[in-house]
């Protein structure tokens, strides 16, 4: 047979299995000794999974899985990467990646009319209107309350003057953080760009997508297994709940329409996380907290895909973006049936039908959110760590998860940034800040998840005030949500 005949063999198969082939995928079937491995296991009739497990390499990794634990559940985006050695030059192409991708997300902006090159800015003699879009390298705030932006793209650095003056574009200026990549418009000087208006990536306004069924999907995080302070009584509350074993009549009648739970990071306390943890940990071995883990999950109707990422307490890469979690401690979870293990962030399709294209789901645990709550000045003046929401929006607005480099651990990635948000999410997912809210920015709901887990000590010593055990509940039909308490 030749090697054209079997490419077109285990595509036509992989696509009546109902996985959605890679491009990466494809490309090693160009290579002979890949093609006739993959082959072997086609003509095998493995699992379609298995499969493309062949090509964790890749990025990006698009399969429907299709048996009736995960049914409608689609993983667009998953990261998964070979660990390696990483240069100066890996930083340098990572950050000349990102700004093309933000650079082309802004280049079709209206507001942004006429874009040039800060080199061509440099040779010009005569105060001219200009756009242009840039890096924020520095940020200093003069003795009249000015700001000063110094922009940077791909040809030199220019600095922007933003006055108090423009007070709209001065409070957007005074919120900017390094290493964003924004458009700005303005008049040239001696050198300097006198800024008239600063244009953010942001998130397009669409219409409001609604499923055309009932159906429910819950979010949980930061369930802290291991932790002297893990509620235990009340997460078990929540199991009863969700086995329709408690509540109310019209509770119990949701409970039954749940169709996706989604769990963003944190699921054990983990060893080691911050000072002292030894003398708050119930279970002092990560092993034993990931198997008390499964075993709580195991009562989690079967029916339910649960969508699990990692959190900064979960053990593995810490870094950004995080793969799924270690098979090598997580195994009694692989174990469960219904369990979809995704990297941190990972985008989901879920519950797509016949004329319905389904939700995007962006899940993201959430660690840069202590930066943003602390340093950007209009969420510190208005509840900062209290306000999930309004980290969300502005990073949303950002179209970046991290967008500065202070603010996560950063794992660059020469070919693409995994933490810029090219998919314009219908719901964004997180945790970490132990406390719930709930909103909705232009066409994306937007939650952050509670906690199972009562007041450290280490919480106690930063400031952190948790709210656990409150449970938010999205009816996908309406998009209403509804937070019950346990």
């Amino acid at each position: 047979m030749q090697n054209s005949d079997k490419k077109k063999e285990i595509v036509l198969y992989l696509l009546k299995q109902k996985v959605l082939v890679t491009p990466s995928f494809l490309q090693k079937l160009s290579d002979i000794n890949e093609l006739d491995q993959i082959y072997s296991k086609v003509i095998a009739r493995e699992d379609a999974k298995q499969i493309m497990q062949i090509s964790t390499e890749a990025a990006e990794i698009s399969r429907e899985l299709n048996d009736d634990n995960t049914k409608g559940v689609k993983i667009v985006f998953n990261y998964k990467t070979k660990t390696k050695k990483r240069t100066i030059q890996d930083f340098i192409d990572y950050y000349n990646a990102r700004f093309k991708t933000m650079e082309r997300m802004l280049q079709n902006r209206q507001d942004l009319k006429g874009l040039t090159s800060i080199a061509r800015i440099k040779t010009k003699k005569d105060r001219e209107n200009v756009s242009i879009i840039g890096m924020v390298k520095d940020k200093q705030i003069t003795k009249n309350n000015n700001i000063i932006l110094e922009m940077e793209d791909t040809t030199g650095t220019i600095k922007t003057l933003v006055t108090k003056n423009k007070p709209d574009v001065w409070a957007t200026a005074n919120d900017m953080m390094f290493d964003e990549v924004i458009g700005m418009t303005g008049t040239t000087g001696n050198n300097i760009i006198f800024g008239n208006n600063i244009i953010l990536p942001d998130i397009p306004i669409t219409e409001l997508k609604k499923a055309p069924d009932e159906a429910y999907v819950v979010v949980l995080a930061d369930i802290h297994v291991g932790s002297t302070q893990f509620l235990e009584e009340e997460f078990k509350k929540f199991i009863s709940w969700i086995r329709q074993e408690t509540g109310n009549e019209e509770q119990k009648r949701i409970a039954e329409k749940v169709k996706y739970i989604f769990i963003t990071g944190d699921l054990v306390d983990g060893v080691g996380i911050y000072p002292k943890q030894e003398d708050e940990l119930a279970i002092k071995d990560i092993y034993d907290q990931f198997i008390k883990c499964a075993e709580l999950l195991k009562q989690i109707p079967s029916h339910i895909p649960l969508l699990i990422c990692p959190g900064n307490h979960d053990p593995g890469r810490i870094s950004e973006p995080q793969p799924p979690l270690p098979e090598e401690y997580a195994k009694p979870l692989y174990e469960l049936k219904n369990a979809i293990f995704v990297s941190n962030p990972a985008i989901i399709n879920i519950h797509a039908s016949e004329g319905f294209p389904g939700f995007n789901v962006l899940m993201y645990h959430g660690y840069s959110f202590d930066d943003y709550a602390s340093d950007v000045s209009s969420i510190r003046s208005n509840g900062g760590y209290d306000r999930g929401d309004l980290i969300m929006k502005f990073l949303l607005q950002r179209r970046h998860l991290a967008p500065s480099h202070q603010s996560t651990l950063h794992l660059p990635d020469p070919e693409k940034d995994p933490l810029v948000i090219e998919t314009v999410p219908d719901f964004f997912l997180t945790g970490h800040i132990h406390k719930t809210s709930v909103s909705t920015y232009r066409s994306t709901t937007m939650i952050c998840a509670s906690c199972w887990q009562a007041k450290t000590t280490f919480q106690e010593k930063v400031g952190h005030n948790p709210e656990p055990c409150r449970v938010p509940i999205i009816n996908l039909q309406t998009r209403n949500i509804k937070i019950m308490r346990f």
